[in-house]
């Protein structure tokens, strides 16, 4: 199997594996003080830390801040348009930085496009580790003749409607 088709636990693993090198985590000798030589349960660096925290700093070292971030923008984006743009949109997918989204009409596109500037500009400052850098708006397409696996390239029938 190929390094481009494993599977998202595999690939996770691996990738946890060559940042921890398979070293296991040793937990640091507890604080002693200097005058009793007990231990301190509550001495500086034993506090409770929270959940958030820790799973910030986990997913920093995995590298997963830009996928939770672009995650975060789909689930936020009746948010950043609106209930009723959000309505007749649908996000179909980021691909190389590009946010796509597909409209329920041209004329829902074409006012999408317009407000491109001010979603995009929120996107970036609300998360930047998303790495977003710009938006496409699809209007829904024309009737396509291909259908089936072996479709053949070119200009297809022309005389349908003669």
């Amino acid at each position: 199997m190929s390094d481009d088709t494993l599977p998202f636990t595999t690939e996770s693993y691996m990738h946890a594996k060559s940042v921890w090198k398979g070293v296991p985590i040793r937990r640091k000798a507890r604080a002693v003080s200097a005058s009793e030589g007990d231990s301190v349960p509550f001495g500086k660096g034993r506090e409770p830390r929270p959940l958030e925290s820790i799973l910030q700093f986990t997913a920093r070292q995995m590298g997963w801040t830009e996928e939770l971030a672009q995650a975060q923008i789909i689930i936020d984006w009746a948010r950043f348009v609106g209930d009723r743009l959000a309505g007749h949109t649908e996000i179909i997918g980021i691909q190389n930085g590009i946010l796509q989204v597909q409209c329920d009409s041209t004329s829902w596109a074409t006012e999408l496009r317009r407000l491109r500037g001010e979603i995009l500009t929120r996107m970036m400052e609300e998360y930047p580790d998303a790495s977003i850098g710009d938006i496409r708006f699809l209007a829904p397409g024309a009737p396509t003749w291909r259908h089936g696996p072996r479709s053949v390239r070119g200009r297809g029938p022309r005389d349908t409607y003669g």
